[in-house]
């Protein structure tokens, strides 16, 4: 673990093992190679998430990639999330190009160049898998947010990476029954899976998160001026349901019909959020909170 400025960079266990595996079986050449590229990959994400304000606790430095901690949770602009997932996939452009000109020009190893070449490729195009915690999961998991509400968004980003991680298992298996030795696809493929099936288990974490900083994201709304998104219920829904329509990007004013469909009240969603972080039970009706 090291700190610089203020953020700290760790190595996942895996990364490790991988690096000592690496110079026990005289390979620790491609092995700093490796370590250089996914450092470089992080940065570009580090560069993007701090040029936006964002508070970066901790880099997570993995074989394949890694992964920003930050307090910002579903609190900052979908299109900065975009933004800095796809900071880290784009850094292996530049590093491609300049392998390239060091061939082209005759500098250094031609068969390292291709390795460090191929070793960008394989990163890049890894990350780019729809699978959370890579950058292609936070890609989707960024667009879903604009069509679902926010709680779906989450449980279906996750529902698709265990079912991905789990085909990736399988092909590792396959490969394995064959007689290939693919034990890197199928360690990364496990530790897909238990990222996802934590991250899975942690879902109401993640969401109280999300309304915590849910005005902060409101403040940024109603100060350039938003259309609203109306939500219709009955006052007989419970708070916490009616929280999970919620949409990211969305301002909502929520009406509450009865029976006939004559509207009994509307609520700004201030007034729910605030509700139910104030201690209101989960299954506390939203007729509570003007009734």
């Amino acid at each position: 673990m090291i700190k610089i400025a203020g953020t700290t960079y760790r190595f996942h266990p895996l990364f490790t093992l991988i690096l000592i595996g690496s110079a026990l079986t005289g390979y620790f050449l491609e092995a700093i190679t490796l370590f250089g590229i996914v450092l470089v990959h992080e940065l570009g994400h580090l560069a993007a998430a701090s040029g936006f304000g964002w508070r970066v606790r901790e880099v997570q430095l993995l074989p394949f990639g890694g992964v920003l901690v930050v307090d910002e949770l579903g609190s900052m602009p979908t299109w900065e999330e975009l933004v800095v997932a796809l900071a880290g996939p784009l850094q292996h452009v530049w590093l491609i190009l300049l392998a390239l000109l060091m061939k082209w020009i005759g500098a250094g190893s031609s068969n390292w160049w291709d390795y460090f070449i191929e070793a960008n490729l394989m990163i890049a195009l890894f990350n780019l898998l729809p699978v959370m915690p890579l950058d292609g999961g936070k890609i989707m998991q960024s667009l879903l947010g604009y069509l679902l509400s926010y709680h779906n968004t989450i449980l279906y980003t996750v529902w698709i990476s265990m079912f991905l991680s789990l085909a990736i298992i399988v092909m590792a298996i396959i490969q394995l029954l064959s007689g290939q030795l693919p034990l890197n696809i199928l360690v990364i493929g496990i530790f897909l899976l238990v990222s996802n099936w934590y991250a899975y288990r942690q879902l109401p974490y993640h969401f109280f998160r999300f309304l915590i900083g849910r005005g902060s994201r409101v403040s940024q709304l109603l100060s350039r001026g938003t259309l609203a998104q109306p939500i219709v219920i009955t006052k007989h829904r419970t708070m916490a349901d009616t929280l999970k329509l919620f949409m990211r990007e969305k301002y909502h004013l929520i009406y509450i019909v009865n029976e006939t469909g004559r509207i009994q009240a509307i609520l700004p969603e201030q007034q729910l959020v605030s509700g139910y972080l104030d201690g209101k039970k989960p299954g506390s009706a939203v007729s509570d909170l003007f009734m």
